[in-house]
Parts: C-alpha cells; sequence; structure tokens
C-alpha cells in the first residue's frame, strides 16, 4: 500500500469531509484477505458498520469447491434492539475495550451453514470487532491454516484445534467437511472463559459431494516479500503499558524488562491518555514518529506487552515475520501484519523496512487506540 492511499487522517490525507470524495488508487500486488475501515473516530465508525472485505486473489489459487468470507463483528445493542450511543466510554478505553452482546457474520445473525459430505471450503476469517478476540473450535473439523493477515503460510493446524483472531486479524482456512450426510456440527467461540457460545452450525445436506474430501494441494503460493536478515537486523525495543492495573504489572515486571528501565518508565509516562507506547500516549491528531527504521534495511522491533490486557498490535504498510515469543523461537515464523500480544508477553517481529513514509503503528482494540496506544513509526 502506498503512504498516500493509507488512509490515516492528518498523517497520509485530510479527512474526507462530509459530501467529500477521496480516490483511493493503487496496486494490488499482494493476493490475501484484508479488509478496509475508516481511521477517523475509528472506534465509532467502525463500531457501527463502516468497514468491508477486500480480497486480491491470487493467479493461482488453492483449490476449493467453496471460497467464503466471514467477517466477524459484536456489537452492543440496547433493549430495543438499536445500537447502544455509549463509545469511548473511560471503561472500555482503561479496560477490554468495546465488546458488544451481539455477534454477526457478515452483519447478520448467524444462520446455518448448509454444507455437503466430502466438500471442500477455503474460509476467511476476518475480525472487524472493535475488541472481541474469537477462539473458533470447528467441532468435529479439523480446520487447516493457509494465511495470516493475506501472507501464505506453511498449512498447519491451530493450536489446541481452535482459531484464535484478534480484531483486524485475518485467517484463511482449509475447512473439509468429513462428517455424514445428516449430521450437525456447532462452530463454538471459546476464547472467553465461562462465556463460551455457539457461533453457528455446520448442518450437512443429505446428498454427499463426494465419498471423501479431495486430496488437493492447499499450499498458496508466496507473495514474495523481502526475507529479514537477523543476523544483520537493527533491534529497537518497543514497551506498551498502561491501562486498570498496569502500574502494578509493570512493578511486578521490573526484574525480566530491567528495574531501571521500568521504573524509568514509570517516571517518564507522558500524556492525558490510559495507554503508552514507550512512556508516551499519543495525544490529538499530529504525531511526531518515535521510531525511525532505515529504509531496505532489517530490522527487529522487541515488543513487550507490559498490561493486565491482550492488544493486537498492528503496523500500517507492512507485513512482518513473527520470530519469537518470550524468547521461544515460533514454529512457523508466520508473516502478519497484526500481531496477538498476550498479557506480561513478549514478541520480536522482524521486517525489511521497504515501503517509505510515516506508518501507524497502535493497538487495534480500537478503544486502546483512541486512549493513548498508537505512535508513528518512520520508514526514510
Amino acid at each position: 500500500m502506498p503512504n498516500a492511499m493509507d488512509g490515516v487522517p492528518y498523517l497520509t490525507q485530510a479527512p474526507i469531509q462530509p459530501g467529500g470524495k477521496f480516490m483511493y488508487e493503487f496496486d494490488a500486488v499482494d493476493a490475501g484477505t484484508y479488509w478496509y475501515h475508516p481511521h477517523q473516530r475509528s472506534f465509532e465508525q467502525v463500531g457501527r458498520g463502516l468497514y468491508g472485505p477486500l480480497i486480491i486473489e491470487e493467479h493461482d489459487p488453492v483449490r476449493v469447491d467453496r471460497d467464503l468470507t466471514w467477517m466477524l463483528d459484536d456489537w452492543r445493542l440496547g433493549p430495543d434492539g438499536s445500537i447502544r450511543g455509549d463509545f469511548g466510554n473511560r471503561h472500555d478505553m482503561s479496560h477490554n475495550g468495546r465488546v458488544g452482546n451481539t455477534v454477526t457474520i457478515n452483519g447478520r445473525a448467524p444462520g446455518d451453514l448448509v454444507v455437503r459430505s466430502g466438500e471442500r471450503i477455503r474460509l476467511r476469517l476476518v475480525n472487524a470487532a472493535n475488541a472481541r478476540i474469537f477462539a473458533l473450535d470447528f467441532e468435529g473439523h479439523a480446520p487447516m491454516v493457509i494465511a495470516l493477515d493475506g501472507q501464505p503460510v506453511s498449512p498447519h493446524s491451530p493450536a489446541n484445534g481452535q482459531v484464535v483472531i484478534g480484531p483486524a486479524m485475518r485467517v484463511d482456512l482449509i475447512l473439509d467437511m468429513t462428517d455424514r450426510p445428516g449430521s450437525r456440527n456447532a462452530v463454538i467461540d471459546r476464547f472467553y472463559k465461562g462465556l463460551e457460545y455457539q457461533l453457528t452450525e455446520l448442518t450437512y445436506a443429505a446428498a454427499p459431494l463426494r465419498s471423501s474430501p479431495p486430496d488437493w494441494p492447499i499450499e498458496l503460493p508466496s507473495n514474495g516479500l523481502p526475507e529479514p536478515s537477523v543476523e544483520t537486523a537493527i533491534r529497537h525495543e518497543v514497551v506498551f503499558n498502561g491501562g486498570m492495573m498496569g502500574r502494578m504489572v509493570m512493578s511486578d515486571m521490573g526484574g525480566s524488562m530491567g528495574e531501571g528501565r521500568t521504573g524509568g518508565m514509570m517516571n517518564m509516562m507522558r500524556g492525558s491518555g490510559v495507554w503508552f507506547v514507550n512512556g508516551v500516549a499519543a495525544e490529538g491528531h499530529v504525531l511526531e514518529p518515535f521510531l525511525t527504521l532505515e529504509q531496505d534495511r532489517s530490522h527487529i522491533i522487541s515488543m513487550t506487552n507490559a498490561t493486565a490486557w491482550h492488544h493486537p498490535i498492528h503496523l500500517h504498510g507492512h507485513s512482518f515475520r513473527v520470530i519469537a515469543r518470550s524468547g521461544e523461537p515460533t514454529r512457523h515464523r508466520e508473516w502478519q501484519d497484526t500481531v496477538m500480544m498476550a498479557p506480561r508477553e513478549r514478541v520480536d517481529i522482524a521486517l525489511v523496512a521497504d515501503n517509505p513514509g510515516d506508518w501507524m503503528f497502535h493497538c487495534h482494540i480500537l478503544e486502546h487506540q483512541a486512549a493513548g496506544m498508537m505512535g508513528v513509526i518512520r520508514v526514510s
């Protein structure tokens, strides 16, 4: 994505005024599953449904019987079924973000998905929710992950058989229909313990498509992203902190982060926000870069989540390899543009900074972003 087409108000363009127009024009270089949404008061505009999927097709896609897209979202509805207007309240900002009470697929209350025995489906998941994290259990089935955030990955089963997808993230699955005609299999969201619910149900038609799923290859062709050199990469440190219980977590993590660094950061936290990136809460529309990456060089950004909450951290303009979590190398070294960080977790990402410009870098729980957890990374 060229920087001028990135759509960040006051950073890459002026906001589009009511009744105004702006033409987004770019070459669709990387095949995959993407989406679009506004960055102007996004915690409300996205929360009211202003977004959509953007699918860039491969020249040689994997062979499937059906290619489906699920835009996952949740909504905070009042007793009359209308969207509650309490966007941006202090509790949501300082805790887990705006988690709704009604979940939809493609903007509708989910009905059953009718499938056929022996069928192979490519299922593109997009999490458009402000804050809800999903962990989907396709009961009785074995989904295979083939792409993350639009970029191919070595096909693999998700950890614990559950497909975890945080806000802004995308997951492409191969889902083979292996049960018998007439059977029904629930798809259950299990992320929040004690609050599990059935998202939808796979309902098998009476007539099978074939006796067993096909054995067609499922590995996607690479988009040819430049490979970062871990050995020669320039290293950078980023710490996310703040939110409810933030100071307690920072204090508890002092030993692992370095006592001086932790105590110093708590003392230097600036801004009136709730969340901080390297001790600074983003405020206003114009932000000075907090990090500058030398163009066309390899970089490693080591990120520490010194908070009590999950954060899906999103970098505009680039994909990166997730190379380590809490000091342990990742198994698949997956390409992503949004990486989920668990509380107290440390994640290392590596990239070649080959796309010049000023780029947003933020938590995609939109209330966290609005309350300070964002900054600008300059590539020059």
